[in-house]
């Protein structure tokens, strides 16, 4: 993870909490969009591209479940965990299926969350770097990323 400055999208209508996180996120070299509902959120990621997406489950204006789906529909690969002080089961689980990559709920610890982001982003750069070398044949012709 050296050297490539990630981009995350936050959404925490929380505002203090929000502020904390994003801080200590920017410490550890992170470049931080902090977004304080769902539909600011949804514009943020249409207008910039991101790394992983930190959304908040009950945020005004749109819900960090209904932000996950529309995320979902724009990019699918996307890691995407949810920050909620909502700990049913139920809600848990609706997060994973909605394709979360982890649901933390609060209050929680910085550095696991930290830990845990940092593991996403290497085991999906690592992801990335298989498949945009990989060769592949398309009929008569094939097609090999490393000449493009």
């Amino acid at each position: 993870m050296e050297g490539k400055k990630y981009k995350i999208l936050l959404c925490e209508d929380d505002t203090n909490l929000g502020m904390v996180f994003k801080n200590y996120l920017e410490l550890n070299d992170f470049d931080v969009t902090l977004e304080r509902d769902g539909r600011l959120g949804l514009a943020a990621f249409q207008r910039e591209k991101f790394d992983i997406c930190l959304l908040d489950v009950m945020m005004p204006k749109m819900d960090g479940f209904t932000l996950a789906e529309e995320i979902r529909d724009i990019d699918p690969e996307i890691p995407l965990f949810f920050l909620s002080a909502k700990t049913m089961k139920e809600d848990i689980i609706n997060g994973y299926k909605l394709g979360a990559d982890d649901y933390i709920t609060k209050p929680f610890d910085s550095e696991v969350l930290l830990m845990k982001i940092k593991a996403i982003l290497k085991r999906n750069e690592e992801l990335n770097k298989e498949t945009e070398n990989q060769e592949f044949d398309l009929g008569a012709y094939h097609f090999n990323p490393k000449l493009r």
